[in-house]
C-alpha cells in the first residue's frame, strides 16, 4: 500500500474552500450533516462534528469511521458525541471546542440576568401594550453571584460580572481549588453556598454526575427570590421541580437551554411567571466562524505534524485526559 492508499480525508462542516491557512497533505471534505456522506467514512481520520446539528446526525457517521483518529466538536460540550463513543476504534481522542464560545456564551449570561433582574421582558410586554410601567427593580450591583461549573466560560462569565460591582462571585467545580480571583470550592459545599446567592449561573458540562444536578432539593436551598440562569445544558436541571418553584413565585429563571429541546409549544415552561427563555444561543453569533477557524486551523497543524492536540476530553480505550 503507498502512501496515496491511506486514508487521509478530513471532514469539516466548514466549506474548506472558505478557510484561508488550511495546512497541506490531508484531503478536506466539506459535510454538515446532509443525508449522504461527501465520501467513504472509512477513509476518514479527523471528523469535525457538525455545529448545532440533531444527536442522530452528529452520531450517523462513528459506526462507519473504522480508521478516524480524532474526533472533534465545535461546542463546549461533548455530550451529542458521547452517546456514540463505543462505536469508535479505540485510540481515538474526543477534542471539544474550548476558545470558541466563552466570550459569546458569557455575554449572553450577563445579557440574562441583567435583563431578569431589570425587568426588560416586561418593559417589552408593556410597550406593545403602550404602557408606561415604572418602578424599582432588582440591581445586579451588590448581588451575590454563584457560579456553577468554573471552567473556561464560568471564568469568562466572571471576567464579565467585575464591571457590575457585585458584592461577591463564589464558585464551584468538580474538583477543589484557588485561582486569582479566589477559591473554587467542590461540588459538595453547594448546599451551603446555594443559600447565599442572589443569582445563580450554570455553566456546568452535562455529565452523569450533574445530570439533574438542580433538583426539588437544590432549588428548595436557594434563597427567596432568586435568579436560576442556565447556560449549561437543559437536563442539568429537573424540569418539574423548576416549574414547582416558578409558580408558586419564590424564584426567578432565565434559561438558554432546556429539556426537551427544543421547547415544544404548549410547554408549562412558556408561561410560567418570572422566566425569561432565550432559544439555545450562547453560541451561534459572529464571533462563532472566526474562532471556530482559528482552532480548526491549530488542530490539524497539530495533527498533521504529529504534535499534542489541544481540549482532549478523552481517549478511547484509556481514561480521560482532563
Amino acid at each position: 500500500m503507498t502512501a496515496a492508499d491511506l486514508p487521509n480525508d478530513v471532514w469539516l462542516p466548514l466549506p474548506p474552500d472558505g478557510i484561508d491557512g488550511l495546512p497541506e497533505g490531508p484531503n478536506y471534505l466539506f459535510w454538515d450533516g446532509d443525508e449522504d456522506f461527501p465520501a467513504d467514512p472509512a477513509r476518514c481520520v479527523y471528523y469535525v462534528v457538525p455545529y448545532m446539528k440533531p444527536v442522530e446526525v452528529v452520531l450517523r457517521p462513528l459506526p462507519h469511521l473504522s480508521a478516524v483518529q480524532v474526533v472533534q466538536t465545535l461546542s463546549a460540550g461533548v455530550d451529542n458525541v458521547l452517546p456514540g463513543i463505543d462505536a469508535l476504534p479505540p485510540g481515538v481522542r474526543l477534542c471539544n471546542a474550548r476558545g470558541v464560545h466563552e466570550a459569546s456564551t458569557a455575554e449572553l449570561t450577563l445579557t440574562l440576568i441583567l435583563a431578569s433582574l431589570r425587568g426588560v421582558p416586561d418593559f417589552v410586554r408593556a410597550q406593545d401594550r403602550g404602557e408606561w410601567l415604572a418602578g424599582f427593580r432588582p440591581a445586579l450591583a451588590d448581588r451575590t453571584v454563584l457560579i456553577v461549573g468554573y471552567g473556561a466560560i464560568g471564568s469568562a462569565i466572571e471576567d464579565r460580572l467585575v464591571p457590575f460591582e457585585v458584592a461577591r462571585v463564589a464558585r464551584v467545580a468538580r474538583s477543589q481549588r484557588t485561582t486569582a480571583r479566589g477559591p473554587v470550592h467542590p461540588l459538595t459545599e453547594l448546599p451551603a453556598l446555594l443559600p447565599e446567592a442572589d443569582v445563580v449561573v450554570l455553566a456546568t458540562p452535562l455529565t452523569e454526575t450533574t445530570r439533574h444536578l438542580v433538583n426539588a432539593d437544590f432549588l428548595a436551598r436557594m434563597k427567596d427570590g432568586a435568579l436560576l440562569v442556565n447556560i449549561a445544558r437543559g437536563q442539568v436541571v429537573d424540569g418539574k421541580a423548576l416549574l414547582t418553584e416558578l409558580e408558586s413565585g419564590r424564584l426567578t429563571a432565565a434559561l438558554d437551554v432546556t429539556d426537551p429541546e427544543p421547547l415544544p409549544p404548549g410547554h408549562p415552561l412558556w408561561t410560567a411567571p418570572g422566566v425569561l427563555i432565550s432559544p439555545h444561543v450562547g453560541g451561534p453569533t459572529s464571533a462563532f466562524r472566526p474562532r471556530a477557524e482559528r482552532l480548526l486551523k491549530e488542530q490539524l497543524r497539530r495533527f498533521v505534524n504529529q504534535e499534542p492536540l489541544r481540549n482532549v476530553i478523552l481517549t478511547t480505550g484509556a481514561t480521560s485526559e482532563s
